[in-house]
């Protein structure tokens, strides 16, 4: 019994100083720390959280109910913590540690560390702006993202809507701090999101998107008559009384903020601008070049890839002269257009799909892995698609009940070329995003954080490489094809000479727009909306096309240092089986590939 009794107290003693060491201190085992830290990234965002749908398959929902603090205080605090867990990380002593943890330790030491870097530039960003700014975000995320499937959910999306008002002020709170520190957005980002905030609060609360989205979802809920009429009630008066005063708030502050902003664009106008730039850059494409260096890789891969769109022109006997002009004229051409109506925008979702099962069944010679999620195509929400990019992404949830979503912008169907939906669908879906991201959270044996963790210049560079990869294996099967994918790839190209230029050479909009129309043959709309996208995400658009450069460099040197025993299903392996990672960190895997002879 004296022997029960004393097991119990040590047991005891264990239990509570696993806890305090894994909450508070640096815990026994490093696979505890890489779950701490990122978990404490994670549950700063229910919206991710609920994103993400970890939770829901234990039966918790409590997170479905709140929204991020945006408060200066709670982001101060998670600096903190971050500085904490990086120096904890770095704590631990590397010859304990296995291959795998130390792959592990180095990609959550490149992620803390870069949270940590960018903490003095932390008001530098835009949180209102044309492209995923929280006053359109927050609405596409509860009418996208949010579960309603049964009655707690529902009441769960009235209170977040409840929670707008506290969420939208935190974020203007923020904002205003940043005006006082001399950081206010370009004049044309605020008369676009005082465009888009009137127009959203101009129609009556059960017109709106987050009413009739809303409504439309609960009526398939097996809930009485009642039940509905009480929710489509509480959710017309949170949105009366608290949605659109809130949106209210945030006009009259942006009617304050036009009259003082400029017409200066780049970041170098903030302070600190060159310092930041240079931060964006690094964190975006996870290398140290430099903002003169981009601009010199995107220069020439522009003049590389225009002499193969000049030798396909030619051998289809068009003009060379003028390759913009003649991509514009083909996506003008009826054969390669969609009506502009509801039954063009129907095949076109239908032929994106088309395109997706094909190359899904057809990948066998190129990969022996697959995710098992499925993906669907679907229009970008019409409240939003007016200034989003052509496309986007949406990884599936981990409870497996939302599959991977590759959103098509369809808001004119004069700027879809037929041409050109094989590379967009390639990109984004498969072998693309959902491939990529999909296959990530699925892999067996991995730190949680692995899964998940965002690397833009991997991400987006096994997107545009996954694009190569179908034209080398035989899906662009004619010249036109070949041409979108070209086009594809000289858009990514210019835009790190325009990225560059807008923020490091101090070009003007007007200026960053001619280089592009003159180089992609892209319609003016479209290069307009992608202009506008790099003046509020500074180094972003450089990731696509550093990343699949590296990409490319090392499976040549695969190539060139294995020889005969070089397999494209294994150099894959190599890269998609450890999930997302910096480029650096990416060359010494697949280096460790090429040690063990393939």
């Amino acid at each position: 019994m004296i022997f029960l009794y004393v097991f119990l107290c040590l047991l005891a003693v264990f239990l509570i100083y696993f806890v305090v060491s894994l909450i508070w201190g640096k815990p026994i085992s490093i696979g505890l720390l890489y779950n701490r830290a990122f978990l404490a990234f994670l549950t700063r965002s229910p919206e991710m959280l609920t994103q993400l749908g970890i939770l829901e398959g234990m039966g918790v929902n409590f997170h479905n109910a709140k929204l991020a603090d945006e408060s200066e205080k709670s982001y101060l605090k998670m600096y903190r913590v971050a500085e904490k867990n990086l120096r904890v990380l770095r704590s631990y002593n590397r010859k304990h540690q296995t291959p795998s943890q130390l792959l592990s330790t180095d990609i959550a030491n490149w992620f803390i560390d870069d949270i940590v870097r960018g903490k003095e530039f932390r008001h530098h960003d835009y949180p209102f702006n044309q492209m995923f700014g929280v006053q359109n975000d927050l609405p596409a995320f509860m009418t996208t993202i949010h579960p309603l499937n049964n009655r707690t959910n529902a009441r769960n999306y009235i209170k977040r809507l409840r929670r707008f008002d506290v969420k939208l002020g935190q974020v203007l709170e923020g904002v205003k701090l940043r005006e006082s520190e001399g950081i206010v957005p370009p004049k044309f980002v605020i008369q676009k999101v005082l465009e888009e905030m009137r127009s959203f609060i101009a129609v009556r609360p059960t017109a709106n998107a987050l009413y009739t989205v809303y409504k439309e979802k609960i009526s398939k809920l097996k809930l009485s008559k009642k039940q509905k009429v009480v929710l489509l009630g509480d959710c017309e008066k949170a949105i009366r009384e608290v949605v659109y005063p809130a949106y209210q708030s945030l006009i009259d502050y942006h009617e304050h903020a036009e009259k003082i902003a400029t017409r200066d664009d780049g970041v170098w106008k903030l302070p600190k601008g060159d310092k930041y730039y240079a931060h964006t850059l690094r964190s975006n494409t996870t290398t140290d070049l430099t903002p003169a260096e981009v601009h010199e890789i995107g220069l020439k891969e522009v003049s590389r890839i225009e002499k193969e769109m000049k030798a396909i022109l030619k051998r289809l006997k068009y003009p060379t002269n003028d390759i913009s002009g003649m991509m514009l004229k083909f996506s003008k051409e009826k054969r390669f257009q969609y009506p502009d109506t509801d039954a063009g925008r129907k095949q076109c979702l239908a032929d994106y799909q088309k395109i997706l099962d094909h190359v899904d069944k057809n990948l066998g010679e190129i990969f022996d892995i697959r995710p098992q999620a499925g993906v669907k195509v679907e229009r970008i929400p019409e409240f939003r698609e007016k200034n989003s990019a052509g496309a986007y992404y949406m990884t599936p949830s981990l409870d497996g009940s939302r599959p991977g979503v590759f959103y098509a912008n369809l808001r004119d169907m004069k700027e879809i070329a037929k041409w050109a939906m094989k590379t967009l669908a390639y990109h984004e879906a498969i072998p693309g995003h959902h491939f990529q991201l999909a296959l990530a959270q699925e892999l067996k044996g991995l730190p949680f954080f692995r899964k998940v963790i965002p690397f833009t210049a991997y991400v987006e560079g096994w997107a545009l490489y996954a694009e190569k990869l179908t034209r080398e294996y035989g899906f662009m099967d004619d010249p036109y094809s070949e041409l979108g994918y070209l086009q594809s790839e000289i858009f990514r190209a210019v835009r790190l000479v325009v990225d560059t230029g807008i923020h490091y050479r101090h070009w003007t909009r007007e200026k960053a727009i001619k280089y592009m129309k003159e180089h992609t043959g892209s319609p003016e709309k479209e290069v307009v909306a992608e202009i506008e996208r790099y003046i509020v995400m500074p180094g972003q658009a450089c990731a696509y096309k550093v990343g699949e450069l590296k990409i490319v460099a090392l499976r040549q040197k695969a190539q060139k240092t294995l020889g005969k025993k070089f397999g494209i299903k294994e150099f894959h392996n190599a890269v998609l089986k450890n999930g997302s990672m910096p480029l650096n960190i990416l060359e010494r895997v697949v280096d460790t590939y090429i040690q063990t002879g393939g």
